[in-house]
């Protein structure tokens, strides 16, 4: 039985990611085996390796509009509305003052800032040629209230600082102002523009922690032996959630139940992960409710391709599902990379479709397993069928040691 006091669920879904703009795109590659990582050019840097997205930004911005705002923000726009079209939601019967948005992100204004820092560099810094578009662009709040005003919503908005456990963050908190009945709506998830800021490649290459790989399909390798980093990507996904009561009376398609979860902290180290403190986080996620680890049919895993971090994931995953006969796990950056504050509601999205198929899809790019990452049951290279998927775990950590946990289950009446 949930914690919750309400029963909230997953009536939309809106997503861009670097194989896919929709959920039925999306889904499909992930079964195919098919990556979505490129070779990117970026200043000071030359080429890298990133997760690209190829949505169409106009789609629902006139482009004065993307002129003015932000990449994070069209992101954001492009998959809020898909979610409030993909949940047959009619903008004209609802009440905006009672719907919130929930967005959880990496880190924000980077990207701006720097180009602002560019442009003036070549007029000797004059600081007369800063754009004043710049505080507006770099406020923390920025992709939630860029949807605000495009959408005309009125109810509350903000965003969720949560490193890379920010997506499930974002699912966290507007299942809670559902229950808390603060709104009646909620446009919840994650986005990212990160591959847009020089800073994050230079800054995971001096750490020596970014992906290189001849093939960049390839490059991604969480779990593998070759493992040698983070391939850094631009992302978003955003759901709608509802009270269940509320879904029912307009006969909604729900995709899911949000039956728990759990935030907790390494309180360890800035950058490496504590297995310790992660496993802690799924225990909790799991007493409270109610399930037992034998329930969870998919554990999306974290793993980022770092040697460490899946260290760490491995032993707390074996820690909590070692004894379970059903729990199957796989990974969802081997295919897109990782999508900071995106990451964690995309890869819960790539799953949710197991739910009607049975299928569970696999971790890529994994052809020398490490030994000390050997997970039971861990899905490589192709699709595992199973009979019935009724809960999946997500798991979404991040730097400062912050780890999130959020379980879905099959819908039933």
């Amino acid at each position: 039985m949930s914690h919750y006091a309400k029963r909230i669920v997953i009536t939309g879904i809106g997503l861009t990611a670097p194989n896919g703009n929709s959920l039925p795109e999306y889904r499909k590659n992930l079964l195919a085996g098919k990556a979505g990582i490129q070779k990117f050019q970026t200043r000071y840097m030359d080429e890298v390796l990133a997760g690209v997205c190829n949505f169409d930004v106009n789609k629902y911005q006139t482009k004065k509009e993307t002129r003015r705002g932000t990449r994070a923000g069209s992101i954001s726009i492009y998959c809020a509305h898909e979610a409030i079209k993909n949940a047959r939601i009619e903008s004209s019967k609802v009440d905006k003052s009672k719907i919130g948005i929930y967005l959880g992100i990496t880190e924000h204004g980077n990207v701006e800032t720097e180009n602002e820092i560019h442009n003036i560099k070549q007029f000797d810094y004059d600081v007369k040629f800063w754009t004043h578009h710049h505080n507006p662009r770099t406020v923390a709040n920025n992709p939630a209230g860029e949807v605000s005003l495009n959408m005309g919503i009125s109810g509350p908005h903000y965003t969720i600082g949560a490193a890379c456990a920010a997506g499930n963050c974002g699912i966290i908190q507007g299942a809670q102002m559902l229950l808390l009945n603060e709104v009646d709506l909620a446009l919840v998830g994650g986005i990212s523009e990160s591959i847009h800021t020089f800073g994050i490649f230079a800054s995971f290459k001096s750490q020596g922690a970014l992906a290189f790989h001849e093939n960049p399909h390839k490059a991604c390798r969480p779990f593998d032996q070759k493992r040698n980093g983070i391939v850094v990507s631009e992302g978003g996904c955003i759901y709608t959630l509802e009270r269940l009561e509320d879904a029912l009376k307009r006969k909604a398609y729900i995709y899911g139940e949000v039956v728990s979860h759990a935030i907790n902290s390494d309180a360890v180290d800035f950058v490496i992960p504590f297995g310790e403190r992660q496993a802690e986080c799924m225990e909790l996620a799991l007493f409270r409710g109610g399930i037992s680890p034998e329930q969870i049919d998919i554990l999306s895993s974290h793993a980022t391709a770092t040697p460490v971090g899946d260290i760490q994931e491995a032993k707390a995953i074996k820690k909590v599902f070692g004894k379970s006969s059903k729990t199957y796990v796989n990974n969802t950056k081997s295919f897109i990379g990782h999508t900071m504050g995106a990451a964690g509601a995309l890869e819960l999205a790539g799953n949710l479709p197991s739910f009607e198929d049975g299928l569970v899809h696999p971790t890529i790019n994994l052809d020398n397993l490490d030994p000390e990452c050997d997970i039971p049951l861990l899905v490589i290279k192709t699709p595992e069928k199973i009979k019935q998927v009724d809960y999946i775990l997500n798991n979404s950590f991040g730097m400062l040691g912050i780890n999130s946990v959020v379980i879905v289950k099959r819908y039933k009446k």
